[in-house]
Order: C-alpha cells, then structure tokens, then sequence
C-alpha cells in the first residue's frame, strides 16, 4: 500500500500551516524527504513529523528552509505563530474542551492521566512516544502538560474523577523512584476535595473499555463530550447517542473500581513496592 501523506489544514493551524508550506516547497522543487533531509543536513524522521504537523523544529530549520527554498524569510515568520501552538492538532480540541470544562471525569488505560503526571514521569511518558524527537521538543510538551495541571489549583478548579487502571500503576517509565514519586503525588493530590480517583484492579477482570482511554467533559451551557484516545487515534465525540453510551461505559467503570478509601489503600501499597525495588542492595 502506498504512503499516504497526512492531511493537513493549514486554515485552521499555523503548525499545519508550516508543514504544508514544507511540503508545498519540497513537491514543487521535485524533491523527496529523503533528498530535502540530505540538502538540510537534517534527520529524516525529525522533518517527517515536522511537514505532518505532528512536531515542531526547535533549532535553525525554517532559517535553512528559507535559504533551500528562497523564500525571504517566510518559514521564519510562520514559525513564529506556530511555535505558540504546543500541541499537535488531534489533541488540541480536547485540550481547549479540557480547559472550559467544569467537570472531568476520565478513565486511564496504561498511564497516569496528563493532569496527575510528576514532571518525571511526563518526560518519561513523552520521550516514550515521541523517540526521536529532540531533547528541546521533549521538554515544550512537558512544560505543556504542566501547564493544563495548573488550573487544578485556582480557586475554582474542574470537579475532577479519574479511574486509574492498575497497570497504569505498575508499568514503570522512567524506574521505581520515578513511579514512586508518582505514587506519592497521587496520594497528595487524592486528598483534594475537588479530586475523586479510584483505581481499576485486575481482579474486575475485562471491561467494555479495555485498550481505550475515555474521557467526559462537562461544559457549561453545552452537552456533554467524550475524548477517547488508543494507541493509534484520538476523538472528540459530540454525538449524543454515542456520548449517552460512553457515558453508561463509564459509569460501569465507576462500579468495577475500588472505592477511594480502597485506592488509596492500594497506591500505598505500590508505592512501597516501588520503594522497595528501589533501595540498593547491601
């Protein structure tokens, strides 16, 4: 099956609309990424994510796309605009929903979710999914999804209920003390009297959302949205009908859970062993 390039909307973002102008530039000089690479002295890998608006350069390259393509300076300038978006856009949506809702209630699969993440383990987590990015990149995405966490300690944050599954809580990016330290700051941030988090034990066996991520948001003075995230996707659903059933899924997941109290009981409990993995040997 051939390639096919990701579309863009370069109407809608000014990362889009950097990688377009790139790719535009590279199709009409009749070049292939891998020439474009080799005239730039740049990765590959790094500039096919940069032309499918999935990353951003954070060095000289729109100063060398403007000198390869003799275009006085316009990748310059557009970069300047989209060095402003941090994230790619089948996140953004959700995380400009994120911002406006009152109430987020959220189901994690295989990590922490984003807004209970130590810095650790965000930069563990990103370098994860993003392996070839550079360290600067790495560290714009952590510096974003600190960000979205501080809107949890304003006055009036979001009523916030996160599911956690149990493998979110053994899966070790990063080591034991990183996980450690994370499970730390779950305790912390469960105390919160804003902030409801149960944790999905293997012991509630399969489930109609194993492998998905969900999430339900609450916006004042509009239905109800649901973001569902896999490995390879990530939707905001409008749909009420669909919505309506994500949200009997969800409610379903609340059940199998353990209580808070029960929770905390077992994020303790992994936490020492975490530590324990941890401690050298004598």
């Amino acid at each position: 099956m051939p390639f096919q390039p990701r579309e863009l909307f370069p109407d809608r973002s000014a990362r889009d609309l950097f990688g377009a102008e790139i790719r535009r530039h590279r199709e009409k000089a009749d070049m292939s990424l891998r020439r474009l690479s080799e005239v730039l002295n740049y990765s590959k890998s790094h500039l096919a994510r940069i032309e499918a608006a999935e990353s951003l350069p954070y060095d000289d390259l729109p100063a060398k796309l403007d000198a390869c393509f003799g275009t006085d300076g316009m990748f310059a300038r557009v970069y300047a605009l989209a060095k402003n978006e941090p994230f790619p856009g089948k996140y953004r949506r959700a995380v400009e929903v994120e911002s406006q809702a009152i109430v987020i209630e959220e189901y994690a699969c295989a990590t922490i979710p984003g807004l209970l993440q130590t810095a650790e383990l965000a930069r563990e987590s990103l370098r994860i999914g993003h392996r070839h990015a550079p360290d600067a990149e790495i560290e714009a995405l952590v510096k974003a999804r600190l960000d979205r966490q501080t809107r949890l300690d304003q006055p009036h944050p979001p009523e916030c209920w996160f599911i956690v599954d149990e493998a979110a809580l053994r899966r070790p990016p990063g080591g034991p003390e990183v996980m450690r330290r994370q499970m730390e700051s779950l305790l912390e941030r469960g105390t919160h009297p804003y902030v409801t988090l149960q944790v999905l034990p293997f012991s509630a066996g399969h489930h109609v959302e194993a492998g998905n991520s969900l999430v339900l948001y609450t916006v004042p003075d509009a239905p109800m949205l649901a973001y569902r995230e896999g490995s390879r996707f990530g939707t905001i659903i409008e749909d009420k009908d669909v919505v309506a059933k994500l949200r009997k899924n969800y409610d379903l997941l609340r059940a199998m859970a353990l209580s808070p109290r029960g929770s905390e009981a077992m994020i303790r409990a992994v936490m020492k062993e975490w530590a324990s993995c941890g401690s050298p040997r004598t």
